[in-house]
């Protein structure tokens, strides 16, 4: 693709989260009214007199923290996915490879039964996420074996170990307070997100998308295979160390906030491949704009289509599966 088509998709791509960004501030149950938001906006910087103060609170304290949490959750999380997918060689990788989503799960629940708060319960989550990619890392290093497949191995052992934890402890918790605690946190929520999540996770994806950004061309020799790197002078176990970190970081910070989420880091990643190809210089600028737009959507959705608020896991199961199994037809039928 040349660099004018991909400047222009780009910015259609950001036209369109600014759009819908704005679009998702009109919707809730106050009003539904975008003159509503814009007479706010136009009151907080003078040119208007007719903003609502109610309309004002519910837009600064309640829903543009929720949005701006979706945003940043769908970008780390289809980062960290498109990244995974290049340094693994293997489009079928979801950014929880390493035992992220588990352990974070773990740490959730164990935050829950001890009574914990709810930035408490985000912590918790976080190091769980980080402990857990250490057990993954740590066993190809225990058998002095650190290809690719055995890391893969690893964290899907990991994985299932932590998912016994986590079924001791749902077997084990209260059923009325506890269990129901831990499964809706398990489907992903931003029910209760306030502004301090946004201080929470901000830093992590600007220094980890800016080294990602930075070693993106290094990522595309990586996706070649390790004789083609090596030849090139690539220090391999290095570069896959750091983008592994990032990914890490990336997702660990995503679902400590939101609780788990499938789907995500798995298609949209596809998606940016269709868009620009498999240059990850410009694939990781548009994964992460169709990543945080996906995401908004899905958020919006999950709290306007209905009284109750929806688990996001189940929206971006109905829409990211079938949506992935056309995608595999799709490039089934082009090889064709």
């Amino acid at each position: 693709m040349n660099n004018s088509r991909y400047r222009q998709q780009l910015m259609l791509l950001s036209i369109l989260l600014f759009i819908s960004f704005f679009v998702s501030l009109s919707l809730g149950r106050y009003s539904n009214n975008p003159i509503d938001v814009l007479n706010v906006f136009l009151s907080k910087v003078g040119f208007s007199r007719t903003g609502d103060s109610v309309m004002e609170s519910i837009i600064f304290y309640v829903r543009m923290p929720r949005i701006v949490v979706s945003i940043l959750v769908g970008a780390m999380l289809s980062l960290s996915g498109a990244v995974y997918q290049g340094v693994f060689k293997n489009p079928l990788i979801s950014p929880d490879l390493l035992g992220v989503s588990s352990g974070a799960s773990v740490g959730a629940a164990l935050a829950i039964m001890l009574g914990a708060s709810l930035a408490q319960r985000q912590l918790m989550a976080f190091i769980g996420g980080l402990f857990a990619v250490y057990l993954s890392t740590s066993i190809p290093k225990l058998f002095k074996n650190r290809n690719n497949m055995m890391l893969v191995l690893s964290g899907i052992i990991v994985s299932g170990f932590l998912c016994s934890i986590l079924a001791i402890m749902k077997f084990i918790a209260e059923e009325q307070t506890e269990l129901a605690s831990i499964v809706f946190w398990q489907m992903g929520s931003m029910a209760k997100v306030l502004g301090r999540e946004i201080i929470a996770i901000s830093p992590v994806f600007v220094v980890c998308t800016i080294i990602l950004l930075l070693l993106s061309w290094r990522i595309n020799i990586l996706s070649f295979g390790d004789l083609e790197a090596k030849s090139l002078g690539i220090n391999i176990n290095q570069i896959r160390g750091i983008v592994i970190i990032c990914a890490s970081l990336l997702t660990a910070s995503a679902v400590s906030v939101s609780g788990t989420i499938g789907w995500v880091g798995l298609v949209i990643p596809h998606l940016g491949r269709i868009l620009v190809g498999t240059d990850h210089t410009k694939l990781i600028p548009t994964t992460v704009v169709m990543g945080a737009l996906f995401m908004l959507v899905i958020d919006t959705l999950a709290r306007t289509i209905s009284n109750v608020e929806i688990p996001l896991s189940i929206l971006t199961g109905f829409v990211g599966a079938p949506l992935f199994a056309y995608l595999l037809y799709r490039q089934r039928t082009l090889a064709e």
